[in-house]
Parts: structure tokens; C-alpha cells; sequence
């Protein structure tokens, strides 16, 4: 039978060797799992009952691939109190696809908690009219009245009729987490141990989050001028009265050298750093051609005011790296991601979607948060 779950990447092969950073989330995100406790020195997540069963069920992955001929390891995890991470690598060709895998481990997940409450597994519960009255969809009056001549069970639902079927049968019948799952695909051993140590480092970003509001906020819209933004990080630097971008071409105009090997590249950099370290001013850039990289980066390691402007969407779930989410804690980062980025206007007839236009438009978005002066207003968190 195919998975129900979609994949992340739909040109992915899911079935081949690879390595995935997986997310789950516990139904409502309800703090099943455990509580954080300690500080951002010694976080720790202490885990329910619950919890050590979910981490229990991980660990036991490469056994019960094994038994049907598949070859995984699992490389880390870590049960935050409403949600999960864990990195698994799958070292052959499988039958299973990892959806398969996934949506095993979380039936067992499941099972295990209802069976502690005295429930049957939700995912081979028959569908049953005596769960809920005449009012319910004629789609579930028909499925729960084929259920004794076919075997009509919830696992067959969609995702959609799961939802309007938990609904009616209330919640504590629900599985243990949401229907879907998240994964990021691994690309390289580099990405693999950045997989894993943002696992690792998940309860003190969590703490750190919890510590300092004003300046781990993220918001999903943010109003800064005529457009709108997500935001992570410190928005109160948008309020700074000096606001200089940092821009500048892939290659010097005349030599056609690579901008950032040039004096007058140098002396830019003098000129930023200088206006940066003797006024309250804040460098604003996306970062994207090597110069704007260099200074964006010596900004966070020297911890320099930044307001950075990058061309991926924040969602809900949406977390910078290390560096980024480190600098946002001291108070020295805000990040802004543009909403309808590849709808803005073409540059030079190239269409707003290519990297040509990106790079411009996002330098354009730049100079209007440089010349903002007003105060960003939160439409939605």
C-alpha cells in the first residue's frame, strides 16, 4: 500500500540511499514529551513517560527496518516537550520509502500511548457510526457502514477526513502527532553534522527563546512601511536612527575583478566598520554577492548591529543556525524575509524569480529599510 504521507521533495527518491533531518509535531502541540529545565548552560529536556517511549521506539528503527530488509541508522534525536527531532541515515536501497518508516515509527508512537490509556491503536481502529451521530459527513455515514463487509479502518482517511473524523469522535482519540512530518534532506557530511548538532542544540535554543522574547521573537507578518516581512530576532534595531547598507557587485565596475579583492572594496569595509563602531548604526544587507557575505559574516562574528535580508520564507516553524540564532540572542541580529519576493518587479527584463533579480530586488528592500524610520507594526505572529 503507498504511503499516505507527502513528501517533502516530490523529485526526491525516497527509496535511495540518503540521510534526512525529520520533524515531527505532537498533535495540538500539547507538551506530552517532557519539560525543559536547567539554563542555556546545561539545558535539558526531562522526559515524560511518553516521551522516553517516543525516544525508545527511535532507537529501535534499524531493528525493525531490519526485519524487513531495509538498512537505516538513526544518527540523533532529541523529544522537545511538544515536538521531535531526529536525524536517520538509510545506507541501501530500500523497498520501504521513508514515509513507510516513518509512518511505522509513529503508529508505534501512537499505540503505545493509547494502549497506556486504554484505547485501541488508532490506526487499525474500524471506523465506527457508533462514534459519532446522524449529523456526520455522508462520506463517513458510508465508510462506517462498509466497515464490517470491507474493514474500513482510519488509517485509510486522508488527511482531510482524519481531521473532520477526530472532530467528531474528540480528542483524545487523535494520534500522538499531526499527520505529517517535515524533512530536510541531508546534501553533504557537512549539512549531515549541522543535522545533527542542531538536534543536540534544540534545548537551549528552546530555553534561550523562552529567556529572551524581545529578542528571539518571531513574527510571520510584519509590516515595515508598504510591505510586509517574517521577522526573527530583534526588531527594535529597525528603530536605530542610522541604518547603512552594505552593497556591492560581484565585480568592480572597471578592473572587472572580484569586487571583494579590490582597495576600493577595503575601503568600504573601513568606512562601514568605522560608521558602525563610533554611532549607534546597524549594517543592512542580504548577503548575497561575496562582498555583502564577507561583511554580513564579520557583523555576526565580531557581533556588529545587523539587519539581514534573505530571499527564504519564515514559517512557523522556522529557525536560523547556530551563528544567526546566537547573534539574535545577544540582541545584535534581526532577520527579515520579504513576503512576495518573486513577485516584485523583473530587473532588466530578467524575471523577478531568477538569482539576477533576487539579488537586486533584495538590495532595493535594503535601501528602503535603511531610509525606514518609523516603528514596524505585527499583523501576525
Amino acid at each position: 500500500m503507498p504511503s499516505p504521507y507527502r513528501p517533502h521533495d516530490s523529485g526526491h527518491d525516497y527509496y535511495g540511499v540518503g540521510t534526512y533531518l525529520i520533524t515531527l509535531v505532537v498533535s495540538g502541540r500539547n507538551p506530552l514529551l517532557g519539560r525543559l529545565v536547567g539554563d542555556a548552560v546545561r539545558p535539558e529536556v526531562q522526559l515524560s513517560e511518553i516521551g522516553a517511549m517516543v525516544r525508545d521506539a527511535w532507537l529501535s528503527i534499524p531493528a525493525k527496518a531490519a526485519e524487513h530488509g531495509n538498512q537505516v541508522r538513526v544518527l540523533a534525536s532529541v523529544c522537545m516537550p511538544d515536538h521531535f527531532h531526529g536525524v536517520i541515515e538509510v545506507l541501501a536501497p530500500m523497498q520501504w520509502c521513508l514515509g513507510d518508516i516513518m509512518q511505522a515509527f509513529k503508529a508505534a508512537c501512537t499505540s503505545r500511548w493509547q494502549e497506556r490509556r486504554g484505547l485501541a491503536p488508532s490506526s487499525m481502529r474500524p471506523i465506527s457510526a457508533a462514534c459519532f451521530s446522524a449529523a456526520a459527513p455522508v462520506w463517513l455515514q458510508e465508510k462506517a457502514a462498509r466497515c464490517d463487509s470491507e474493514g474500513a479502518l482510519v488509517r485509510l482517511l486522508s488527511k482531510r477526513q482524519r481531521e473532520e473524523y477526530y472532530a467528531l469522535i474528540y480528542r483524545q482519540q487523535r494520534p500522538l502527532f499531526d499527520a505529517n512530518y517535515d524533512d530536510t534532506i541531508c546534501l553533504d557530511a557537512r549539512h549531515q553534522a549541522a543535522m545533527i548538532a542542531y538536534v543536540n542544540d534544540n534545548p537551549r535554543r528552546a530555553l534561550l527563546r523562552r529567556q529572551l522574547p524581545d529578542v528571539m521573537q518571531r513574527s510571520l507578518r510584519v509590516q515595515i512601511g508598504e510591505r510586509c516581512y517574517g521577522t526573527f530576532g530583534n526588531l527594535f534595531l529597525l528603530r536605530w536612527a542610522r541604518k547603512i547598507q552594505v552593497f556591492c557587485h560581484r565585480r568592480h565596475p572597471v578592473s572587472r575583478l572580484p569586487y571583494e579583492t579590490t582597495n576600493d572594496y577595503a575601503r568600504e569595509c573601513e568606512q562601514w566598520e568605522r560608521a558602525i563602531l563610533t554611532g549607534a548604526t546597524v549594517a543592512v544587507t542580504p548577503g548575497i554577492s561575496r562582498g555583502e557575505l564577507l561583511f554580513k559574516n564579520e557583523c555576526l562574528e565580531r557581533g556588529f548591529p545587523l539587519i539581514h535580508i534573505q530571499k527564504e520564507p519564515i514559517n512557523a516553524y522556522w529557525k536560523p543556525e547556530k551563528q544567526r540564532f546566537d547573534a539574535c540572542a545577544a540582541g545584535s541580529l534581526l532577520i527579515l524575509a520579504p513576503w512576495g519576493l518573486d513577485d516584485m518587479s523583473a530587473v532588466r527584463g530578467i524575471p523577478a524569480a531568477s538569482d539576477f533579480s533576487r539579488f537586486h530586488n533584495l538590495n532595493h528592500l535594503a535601501a528602503e529599510i535603511c531610509s525606514f524610520q518609523g516603528k514596524a507594526r505585527i499583523i501576525g505572529n
